[in-house]
């Protein structure tokens, strides 16, 4: 299917490639004929002139003249469908890009992953090569941040949950609504909404003492100027408009506000005009009765349209970004008091609008995150949307658990990566995974992180199937040290351990679903055994459950002693002289290692004495 998916954005391209082509060439054509018009227009009337035909000049003055203006009106509707094809076609070829996993054509998205947070450095959130990179479709900073806070903050209640997820398989089978909102957001600007400087303005406080009182002097000032300077233009009066003009002046200095207005509007009604359209769009589509979108917009800003008033705000902002041209901002206000009248409509603007812009931004973002994640579900419809499972009790009900058949990362071509089932079930349940280097430890456990995380985000899994209970996620994969902080490598890895176990020990939040790459790694085989198995025995009594990979075989002893700890493994086969490995999870300890062998690979020394030994 998702072979089938990419043919269909294959023939759309296509498609698009020819309608650019016959606009192109017809934008052409109008070109070739405004340069005719103008040329035989030009020569026609010019001649009429010289023949002192003048009516019949002006004739062909006026005719040429609208024929020329009809022919630039079409020519710009033709190139303004040009320009909405060529975004268009950019929207697909992305969605190839996404499926393909081709990262140089997917756009960056700005974030980085929380320091000390329990996951999202460990399972590659954030970044080039991320799952943010692949995800992320959104168009304002607002959308942005939400899509990166479902994967952060988990798990969501599950009342928000369900009405999520409801939103995102709505949206999932609407994918012309979802491109259209990108290309109506990319067209209106490159660069992503910046509510946040929208937010800002809203809520900074501006006024004037007496404004109206101030407005109406400086009016009748200019408009008393207005008159006298006609009559003293046409000789009735001596120049009495300097005095009235005088006053005015002085008035004006004494209340301009300067950089303060200047800061705030100059450029912000094009954020305005994007916000609106965006909205506009959305509350469209929003109108249709019993839908998940429609509910989310009624549930987050009512009946009110925002869109009239934000069309009105921006055309306030427009007008006081005139402070951005000096000699047509003091002509203009010489005339009339130009800046006092669009502040008196700014602080009428910010008062209609301030409580009602967080709800706008918000609903924006609502729709933006689910869109993303309902993109991601049409680009992969192999994929399964997961089921949550209600944690009722150990003995009575649904225990903590995780059952996931055939699941995979989802970073991974879907041409190299392995499936693998996974069976986590009850407190205390633990899958201790041995293997060798190189074998998939690391990635098995990543790929059980992300796509729990996407499943409790509201979006689909890399799976067959996918059944859960709400669990709070931590790992401790990728692990640094920290010279700033003074942390060793062994030190950075204790905190991070201290930090799950803690997290265990929280008997009223959700279970804590860890995993955990090579536990103690940083220390000596004698002390990192010793804690190993000491914290394993702990780690098994607490609020909790989930994987520890490790290199040490001596703890696979501990099933015996731990009720719940599974062993498994991966391993690796040697073919012609050289390691291959199938990334098959298999049960039981690992049978064999393969440092040696690697050494030996690579043309390290070693010992054949040695060498027969570990074999």
């Amino acid at each position: 299917m998702t072979t089938s998916r990419s043919a269909q954005f294959e023939a759309i391209i296509r498609r698009t490639d020819r309608l650019i082509e016959r606009g192109t060439s017809i934008s052409a054509s109008f070109t070739r004929w405004r340069l005719a018009i103008f040329l035989i227009g030009l020569v026609a009337t010019i001649t009429l002139y010289k023949l002192d035909w003048y009516s019949s000049g002006n004739f062909s003055l006026g005719l040429f003249l609208t024929l020329f203006l009809t022919v630039a009106a079409y020519h710009n509707r033709v190139e303004t469908r040009i320009h909405r094809l060529r975004h268009w076609k950019h929207i697909k070829l992305t969605h190839q890009a996404r499926i393909a996993l081709d990262w140089s054509a997917i756009p960056p998205r700005p974030g980085e992953a929380p320091k000390s947070h329990p996951f999202a450095a460990d399972l590659d959130l954030f970044g080039p090569h991320s799952l943010t990179h692949l995800l992320d479709t959104t168009v304002s900073d607002h959308g942005r941040e939400r899509l990166q806070s479902w994967l952060l903050e988990q798990p969501a209640p599950p009342t928000h949950w369900h009405a999520r997820q409801s939103l995102v398989k709505e949206l999932t089978l609407r994918s012309l609504f979802r491109d259209r909102l990108a290309l109506d957001a990319k067209l209106t600007g490159d660069q992503e909404i910046n509510g946040k400087r929208l937010a800002a303005v809203a809520e900074h406080p501006i006024s004037l003492p007496h404004l109206d009182t101030i407005l109406v002097v400086q009016s009748l000032l200019a408009l008393t100027t207005i008159s006298l300077a006609l009559a003293t233009i046409f000789g009735l009066l001596p120049g009495y408009w300097m005095f009235s003009f005088a006053a005015y002046v002085v008035i004006y200095f004494m209340t301009d506000q300067g950089e303060e207005l200047l800061e705030h509007a100059v450029g912000l009604h094009h954020e305005t005009e994007r916000l609106a359209t965006v909205l506009s769009y959305i509350e469209r589509y929003a109108r249709r009765q019993n839908t998940a979108l429609a509910s989310t917009w009624a549930t987050l800003i009512g009946g009110a349209s925002p869109t009239l008033q934000l069309k009105r705000a921006a055309r306030t902002l427009h007008a006081i970004s005139i402070k951005a041209h000096p000699l047509v901002h003091l002509a203009v206000n010489a005339l009339c008091p130009w800046d006092l009248w669009f502040l008196r409509q700014l602080i009428h603007t910010q008062h209609e609008i301030k409580q009602a812009l967080p709800q706008w931004l918000n609903c924006l973002a609502e729709i933006e995150a689910a869109s993303a994640l309902a993109t991601f579900a049409y680009l992969h419809p192999t994929y399964t949307w997961p089921t949550p499972l209600t944690l009722t009790g150990e003995q009575n009900g649904t225990s903590p658990s995780l059952q996931a058949g055939r699941l995979a990362h989802p970073l991974l071509s879907a041409t190299t990566r392995v499936a693998n089932d996974v069976h986590l079930a009850g407190l205390g349940s633990i899958h201790l995974i041995t293997g060798s280097n190189m074998s998939g430890k690391s990635t098995f456990l990543r790929t059980i992180g992300i796509n729990l995380c996407l499943a409790q985000a509201g979006g689909p899994v890399c799976a067959r199937s996918f059944e859960w209970t709400w669990s709070r996620l931590a790992c401790c994969i990728r692990v640094d040290d920290s010279l700033d902080a003074g942390l060793s490598f062994f030190y950075a890895e204790v905190k991070r351990l201290k930090t799950i176990l803690d997290a265990t020990r929280e008997s009223t939040a959700p279970p804590t679903l860890f995993l955990i790459d090579e536990i103690f790694k940083g220390t000596n085989n004698r002390e990192r055994l010793i804690g190993s198995q000491a914290y394993i025995t702990t780690l098994s009594q607490g609020n909790g459950f989930g994987l520890v990979s490790t290199h040490d075989l001596e703890l696979a002893d501990l099933e015996p002693a731990v009720p719940r700890l599974i062993n498994a493994h991966f391993q690796e086969s040697v073919s012609n002289g050289a390691l291959e490995f199938d990334y098959r999870l298999r049960p039981g300890p690992c049978p064999t290692t393969n440092a040696l062998r690697i050494m030996e690979l690579e043309g390290l020394p070693i010992s054949r004495e040695t060498h027969n030994q570990a074999q």
